[in-house]
């Protein structure tokens, strides 16, 4: 059944209070261990005849970047940190200057070690792979899935609905009617949430947002009215065109507008409240590249956000944490960004399975075996539901040999699309 605004609100209020805890490790038992090490993996894909296509860009490899950090016990905790920081240098930056740093530190201390956002923005994703390492080496010490401590005493929830996230498939230039194909296909695979970008480039296709609204009322005519339905405009569209969309997403019962209008320029906010003012139910949603709950405070505190989508692999897991407890506090719900491979998912995962104030995550539908290729049991959605192992830490043992598999391709993961119109 598709949500409103007002139950999707009503629920995130309703959770119970945190009860005092300050941080997910109060009351948990710290154990004596040091850092002996940390290795960075750079993992790649090339997609060939399984490229995707958005806005300008053509994404033509999957990169992952594995994190395992050693310990003086014997345990070794895995992470990931973005792809999109840039492997190569989120490699040099952690083997060369997080490592020395950290050294002979207690994973326990993981606000402390872990804390990137003290530094340059794109040393973020960095400490993030490094702090998803550190907690499931906490877990692995205390015997405890990493989401039942990350719960804090508070009811924690293994099975997760997951929405099919999607919608870079499909070109203006060469059957747009692709778009609508994925749906049916996430549909009938069990999925009963879908969200989707606004495709290849409008100017050189002639797309305005008037041509645009017809495959919108094609696509709820085609999965009909139960399924959710998220558009995603990766913050391509003015606030006019913002505007112009709103009551088409209202009529047709959207349940968001993921980052709609650029969000890291002058006026941003004030054009985000703007949207909202125009949207009665349709939620806005966003914030998958802010780094630290200091960056997300003022959007929460106004109401900028009605879901506030951090991502694990960029914050780090702490402070995703602290995220969703900023939004907890505002009765908002808090739907991670979780778009690259299973390393990612495993953090995000825990993660929302935690907090009170979940409401679904989020899963890549592009072809990508860092999905489900990693692990000897990996995560698998079925009937539109992933369930999280109970095992200690994150409970994933990677492939022996696996990085031999998929060796490292050099270079972005996109270049210019070299089919759009002049």
């Amino acid at each position: 059944m598709t949500l409103s605004r007002r139950s999707l609100l009503a629920m995130a209020a309703a959770a119970p209070p945190l009860a005092g805890a300050i941080h997910p490790l109060d009351g948990v038992r710290r154990q004596s261990l040091k850092i002996t090490g940390v290795k960075v993996t750079l993992m790649s894909c090339p997609l060939q005849d399984r490229s995707w296509v958005t806005g300008t860009q053509l994404i033509w490899k999957s990169d992952a970047v594995l994190v395992e950090v050693s310990t003086d016990k014997g345990i070794t905790g895995i992470g990931e940190a973005s792809p999109y920081g840039g492997p190569e240098f989120l490699k040099q930056t952690i083997e060369q200057a997080i490592q020395p740093a950290i050294l002979g530190r207690n994973p326990f201390d993981v606000d402390t070690i872990a804390a990137g956002w003290a530094g340059p923005r794109p040393n973020f994703a960095a400490w993030a792979g490094i702090d998803a390492a550190c907690w499931d080496i906490i877990g692995k010490a205390a015997g405890k899935p990493v989401y039942e401590i990350l719960a804090a005493g508070r009811p924690f929830q293994r099975r997760l609905r997951m929405y099919a996230s999607g919608g870079v498939e499909y070109a203006w230039y060469h059957r747009p009617e692709a778009l609508i194909e994925e749906a049916l296909r996430h549909k009938e695979e069990g999925y009963t949430a879908f969200k989707f970008r606004i495709g290849t480039d409008w100017k050189s296709a002639g797309i305005t947002v008037r041509k645009y609204i017809p495959w919108l009322h094609k696509m709820r005519a085609a999965v009909g009215p139960q399924m959710d339905l998220m558009q995603e405009s990766n913050m391509r569209l003015s606030l006019d065109e913002c505007l112009e969309l709103a009551p088409v997403l209202e009529e047709l019962k959207f349940l968001w507008f993921e980052e709609p209008v650029k969000a890291y320029e002058p006026g941003a906010l004030e054009n985000h409240l703007r949207l909202k003012a125009a949207l009665r139910n349709v939620k806005i949603s966003g914030g998958e590249s802010r780094s630290h709950r200091f960056d997300f405070k003022e959007w929460i505190d106004r109401g900028a956000y009605d879901i506030v989508q951090p991502d694990a692999n960029v914050t780090g897991l702490t402070e995703a944490w602290h995220i969703a407890r900023l939004a907890e506090l505002k009765g908002l719900p808090c739907c991670p960004h979780n778009w690259h491979g299973g390393l990612t998912t495993m953090a995000n995962a825990a993660l929302v399975a935690a907090i009170p104030n979940r409401l679904m995550l989020e899963l890549n539908q592009t072809w990508n075996p860092f999905k489900d290729e990693l692990f000897v049991d990996p995560l698998t959605v079925r009937n539109g539901h992933m369930e999280l192992p109970r095992r200690p830490g994150f409970g994933m043992t990677l492939k022996p040999g696996i990085a031999a598999k998929f060796p490292y391709l050099p270079g972005s993961y996109w270049k210019p699309n070299p089919k759009l119109a002049a």
